[in-house]
Formats: structure tokens, C-alpha cells, sequence
């Protein structure tokens, strides 16, 4: 039975994730940094009998990785598939992120999936296999305004991830890159605490219409289990991509954002009037946003 690790399994894509793959015969640690958020992954788990143990691990942390992932190798022997899945959102516009928030983005969102595979990399690489999953978002494709820290983190890991996965495919060794859309999870809830609205702001209008924009996503939101299924089949498939763009509307983000130029693409940070701003998001990405 093949051994995954997944982290950021209290909520969301992560908790669906570990299930799912427990479901389909692997053998799972699922990584939580709060033992006290396990309370539904582990119900779960017990009542279908799974194949699944929590384990503790700090991503940003570089001896909790350390040791959650040397007890994995010691009790298990190895680790066959790493999911980095765990997390940090938050929305601002770059001029009020506090130094440290931004920071703690990149700690989550960079630096972790970075310290689990640097923990486990040399072990696939004696195997001579193994699978990394670097679950990142659309915002990793297409760079959001209001979310500077956040979809800068983003696509620093997948550059980092395409980097890697040239770097071992001799070595028997695959990366996957996992681009969800907005899916009904709670990111927000784990989010820094520059995440606030604020009225008086000179980028109130960049705001507004990032709020408008998740909200109408947030209303037609996908099942994060849809997430699990792509990973799962990331992870078996005979044909492996590196890129795999998951929901309706990342689809779309990805599709408009290639279609227009970059001159085209920031004229939506225009002041625009509430109806212009609308027709423009129709037109390039299919998204009403208000």
C-alpha cells in the first residue's frame, strides 16, 4: 500500500484530499499543525475505517517538518506520494501588508512545500520514485490585484515546482502542480490579518471589485472533494501533466488572462464605472461580477 503525506488536513482541499486517497488505497499521514482541528478528518476516518493517521507538522516550522517526516521514514520506511497542501491567504492591497504578513505568506505558501520536499527528496531520489504534489491556484497563472503577497507566493512555487520537476524526472521522480479555482473551503478563515475592507482606502475600487469577484465565485463554488479527484488522478495517471487547472472558473482565468495582452489585462485596475467593469470581466474571463 502506497504511503501519502498530506498537509493542511483539518479543512477544505486538504481534509478531501487525505479521505479521498484513503479511500483509494493509500496508506495516509495527514499533517496537521493544531491536533485540536483534526476533529473531522479524524470522525471520518474512523467511522470508514480508513487507512489514515494524523500526524503533527508545522510547515513553517523547520524542525517540526524534521520530525513529523523522520518518524514517517522511521516507523513506515518510506513516503511514496507528498501533498503540499497547507496554506495562508489574505487580501490587501500591497501598500498596507505589514512586512510580517507578507512574509508569513511566503512561509506558508513558499518555504513550506520547500522544506517537506527538501526533507523528502532524498529518500525518493535512493527509490528512484516518488510523486510531489504542489497544490498552488489559478492565482498562481494569473496575478491578482488585492492579493499581492498571496499570488506572488503562488507563483513562486510553481516556478519553483517546474524547476524541480526537470531537475528529477531522470531520477524517476514526478511534480504535479495542482491550479484550483475558488472552491468551498476555509482559506479565509486562515488568512492574514491585512485581510480587511476599508473604505476610505485610495484603492477602495480595487478592493470592491476583489470582493465582488469572490463573492460571485464563492456563490457557484465547487466541492473540494473535485480537487481530491484531480490529485488522486495526478498522482496514478500513465500520461502525468505538470499543470493542472481545476474548476470552471479557473479555467476561465487562465483562458482570458492568455487572451488578452498585459496592457489589456491592467486597464481593469481603471476606475471604471461598476457596469464597464463588468462588461470587461464578461468579455475576457466569462465571470459577472456584479
Amino acid at each position: 500500500m502506497p504511503l501519502a503525506l498530506v498537509t493542511g488536513t483539518s479543512t477544505g482541499i486538504g481534509l478531501a484530499t487525505a479521505l479521498h486517497l484513503a479511500r483509494e488505497g493509500f496508506d495516509v499521514r495527514a499533517a496537521l499543525r493544531n491536533p485540536a482541528r483534526g476533529e473531522i478528518l479524524r470522525a471520518a476516518a474512523e467511522a470508514e475505517n480508513l487507512p489514515l493517521e494524523i500526524v503533527l507538522m508545522d510547515v513553517t516550522d523547520d524542525a517540526s517538518v524534521t520530525d513529523c517526516i523522520q518518524g514517517i521514514f522511521a516507523s513506515d520506511g518510506a513516503i511514496d506520494v507528498l501533498v503540499n497542501n497547507a496554506g495562508l491567504s489574505g487580501a490587501a492591497p500591497l501598500e498596507n501588508v505589514p512586512d510580517g504578513e507578507h512574509r508569513e505568506m511566503f512561509e506558508a505558501n513558499y518555504w513550506g512545500p520547500i522544506r517537506t520536499i527538501q526533507a523528502v527528496l532524498p529518500h525518493m531520489r535512493e527509490r528512484g520514485s516518488g510523486t510531489l504534489v504542489n497544490v498552488s491556484s489559478v492565482t498562481g497563472r494569473v496575478a491578482v490585484p488585492n492579493q499581492v503577497p498571496y499570488t506572488a507566493s503562488k507563483h513562486a512555487i510553481e516556478a519553483a515546482s517546474e524547476a524541480l520537476a526537470a531537475e528529477v524526472v531522470s531520477l524517476g521522480i514526478r511534480v504535479a502542480i495542482i491550479e484550483p479555482g475558488v472552491f468551498a473551503t476555509n482559506i479565509w478563515e486562515n488568512s492574514a490579518e491585512a485581510t480587511r475592507y476599508d473604505r476610505d482606502s485610495p484603492y477602495q475600487h480595487i478592493m470592491r471589485r476583489n470582493g465582488k469577484m469572490y463573492a460571485s465565485l464563492l456563490r457557484e463554488a465547487g466541492d473540494p472533494a473535485e480537487v481530491a479527484k484531480v490529485i488522486h488522478h495526478a498522482i496514478t495517471t500513465d500520461k502525468p501533466k505538470l499543470r493542472y487547472v481545476v474548476g470552471t472558473d479557473a479555467e476561465a482565468m487562465v483562458a482570458g488572462r492568455e487572451s488578452v495582452t498585459d496592457e489589456e489585462y491592467l486597464e481593469l485596475g481603471e476606475e471604471l464605472s461598476d457596469e464597464a467593469c463588468d462588461a470587461s470581466y464578461r468579455r475576457i474571463f466569462g465571470l459577472a461580477i456584479f
